[in-house]
């Protein structure tokens, strides 16, 4: 694939997220997308496969991200508490470098489809990868529990409150580009955490 190739297939991927932010992935269609990148719905096929594929190429990847953060979070020598607040400003610079991309994992993963013949399994990694994402924040969060540093409350309905605020950001951070990065992830981490505090 030439640099030009690679720079417009960029492009297709960037627009498109923004389409399926705007318009959800169901009501976009590939002469949308064709359109916003200003070329003919045919060679638009010269860059990608599908409009399946273009959504597994914005999801895949970012729960991806999510996923190694966690994963080198968990292997720091830091107590529960502080993996925690490191997963929270993880999440805001995600959210602020992705916001297209990241605003599709709350609804839109449900349209990843899969299909054995094409080997395509892009439903199932997806949803393999959030899990892994879940059971390792729910862990640590427990972890932070038995040492003392937060309450024993609800562990599920805690970390469900947390993850849904964090994975909904992109919505509230468009409104609040103007923010200092710092103070977002001060304010969030005493709004998330400060109420569990021991």
């Amino acid at each position: 694939m030439t640099i030009k190739s690679k720079n417009r297939q960029k492009e297709i991927l960037a627009k498109s997220a923004r389409l399926f932010r705007k318009k959800g992935y169901a009501a976009t269609s590939i002469r949308d997308i064709a359109d916003e990148v200003g070329m003919k719905s045919a060679s638009l096929y010269n860059h990608i496969k599908s409009k399946q594929e273009i959504l597994q190429s914005l999801l895949l990847p970012i729960a991806k991200i999510y996923v190694t953060s966690i994963d080198q979070i968990i292997e720091n020598d830091l107590p529960a508490i502080k993996k925690l607040e490191q997963i929270i400003r993880d999440q805001i610079t995600i959210t602020i470098e992705n916001p297209d991309a990241v605003s599709l994992v709350p609804d839109q993963w449900v349209f990843l489809e899969n299909n054995e013949k094409k080997n395509n399994h892009g439903y199932d990694e997806y949803i393999q990868l959030r899990n892994h994402y879940e059971k390792s924040f729910i862990h640590i969060f427990q972890k932070a529990i038995d040492e003392g540093d937060l309450k024993s409350v609800h562990i599920e309905i805690a970390c469900f409150s947390i993850l849904s605020t964090l994975r909904r950001l992109y919505s509230w951070y468009a409104r609040h580009r103007t923010i200092n990065q710092a103070i977002l992830e001060k304010e969030l981490i005493m709004n998330l955490l400060g109420g569990l505090r021991r």
